[in-house]
């Protein structure tokens, strides 16, 4: 019997999802999310950053999940990029269409076609790649066009066409914080992102009413995910990565997942700024 308890415990032990060793504050948010997972079948990666400390939660964040859809920030980024060195504009005629429009279709209503006709205007999966791994962004990749990738063999645990929690989030971050696009770029993106009609019962399903949710969302046989930015009552940002393959009820999980990390952030940061700022004032009058 003791045997088979210690057998017992070793494979549960071994079974547990990767935690992304938070900081210790962030430890009670990582925990509950680790527990969500174990209670829901399948396997689920989360990466979530406070995108003003670049304090990191996750569960499983340096797993290669499949991107599905969440494929198409990258692509667009990569347009946007070339608009503004003067490349490309967005009302370049392509396939006689408008590149806005086609960026539109792609972010808004996850448009397949429309993402195959800017990735071939850009110059194939492999210009994309190329263009992440020039700016470092790493652990995430692109070898194939969309069309490709749905009339393959399905494979959720193919590493092409991939991406790590944390590398998406990382990817998250280079937008938000102007280091890979201009602000006019960015606040365009930002706001396709913001208008995403797809994944109403994953990010933003279980979120206070008005919170501003800007993500893009990708969709698979038995595969679920959702990727973006959330923003707090206080207007922090949160970069946010969530995929989901096999199991049941994936989109519920990651909509319970978002709320846990919502409610865990913005709990987390009202007693430390307000402990902060009460010391502050003690010491030398009320702050700025």
């Amino acid at each position: 019997m003791r045997v088979t308890a210690i057998i017992v415990f070793l494979v549960t032990l071994f079974a547990q999802p990767a935690l992304a060793e938070a900081p210790p504050r962030l430890k009670p948010l990582e925990q509950q999310l680790s527990y969500l997972i174990a209670n829901n079948p399948g396997n689920v990666g989360i990466a979530a950053m406070d995108l003003r400390t670049g304090e990191l939660v996750g569960v499983d964040p340096d797993t290669p999940f499949p991107m599905a859809s969440t494929v198409k920030i990258a692509v667009a980024a990569n347009y946007l990029a070339q608009v503004e060195h003067g490349r490309r504009t967005l009302d370049d005629t392509i396939g006689g269409r408008s590149a806005r429009s086609l960026m539109e279709a792609m972010m808004i209503h996850s448009n397949n076609q429309a993402t195959d006709m800017l990735i071939r205007n850009l110059g194939g999966p492999d210009t994309v790649q190329k263009w992440l791994t020039q700016q470092g962004i790493y652990g995430l990749r692109i070898d194939r066009n969309i069309a490709q990738l749905l009339a393959a063999r399905r494979d959720l645990w193919d590493v092409r066409d991939s991406s790590t929690p944390r590398a998406m989030v990382h990817l998250l971050k280079r937008i938000d914080n102007g280091s890979l696009l201009r602000p006019q770029s960015r606040a365009y993106l930002l706001d396709l992102m913001a208008r995403c009609a797809t994944g109403r019962n994953r990010m933003r399903a279980l979120l206070p009413a008005g919170t501003l949710v800007q993500h893009k969302t990708g969709t698979l046989s038995n595969y679920a995910s959702d990727v973006g930015f959330l923003t707090l009552p206080d207007g922090r940002r949160l970069a946010v990565a969530m995929f989901a393959r096999q199991g049941a009820d994936r989109p519920g999980v990651i909509a319970r997942a978002a709320r846990a990390i919502f409610d865990g952030f913005n709990s987390l940061w009202r007693t430390p700024f307000n402990t902060t700022a009460a010391a502050a004032s003690a010491s030398y009058g009320r702050p700025n």
